[in-house]
């Protein structure tokens, strides 16, 4: 074999070493678990842990934007916020998500509320944002806590800033679904009042 051919044997094989070894890594890094902890998860209540990152921007399922065709429920939080519910869907990979959008319904400029976020301590060292919206079932009597990836951040919208009067955002909230024969939910909204939403 000359010598042009074993340097073109040697890289061929190089590049198939380094392919196997990607797959290996990147299945390693897909597998990763979370504890769990400070969930506020307890008795006959899901787990609120996530087996990977994954966002619906991001996931195999679920539009990038969310469809705001539809209102869901219209829930009013404390002072002047107002939460609109779009879509409760259930994708292949077990997970539900919640999109919607929060407005500004007062007269003046607000910040995002702190007790949006929860009272996780971890979770507060990130950002403001809605990691601490529950959904109920009261069916299977059981409450269900905004995901968490594998370093413990919120799967759900974060560094939430300020609304100017009249003003609106986008939001989702990534959950573990609910058994296929749980129809709706009731999700809450700290600091404002609950709402019953049908799950699709």
């Amino acid at each position: 074999m000359s010598m042009w051919h074993g340097a073109k044997a040697r890289r061929v094989a190089g590049a198939a070493l380094g392919a196997v070894a990607l797959t290996v890594s990147l299945t390693a890094c897909g597998s990763g678990g979370n504890d769990g902890k400070g969930n506020g998860a307890s008795g006959g209540e899901a787990s609120a842990s996530a087996p990977a990152e994954k966002t619906p921007a991001e996931g195999d399922s679920g539009p990038t934007a969310p469809d705001t065709s539809q209102t869901l429920a219209t829930i009013d939080a404390s002072d002047g916020f107002q939460f609109v519910i779009h879509t409760a869907e259930r994708d292949n990979g077990g997970f539900l998500t919640i999109n919607g959008t929060i407005k500004n319904t007062s007269g003046k400029r607000q910040a995002a509320r702190l007790v949006w976020s929860g009272t996780e301590a971890q979770v507060q060292q990130t950002s403001r944002s809605l990691a601490g919206i529950t959904l109920v079932d009261t069916v299977e009597k059981k409450r269900y806590y905004v995901l968490r990836d594998t370093d413990g951040n919120p799967l759900t919208t974060t560094s939430i800033d300020a609304f100017d009067p009249g003003a609106e955002a986008p939001f989702f909230a990534q959950f573990p679904a609910p058994p296929v024969s749980t129809t709706s939910v009731a999700i809450q909204i700290p600091g404002g009042s609950s709402a019953t939403i049908e799950l699709s």
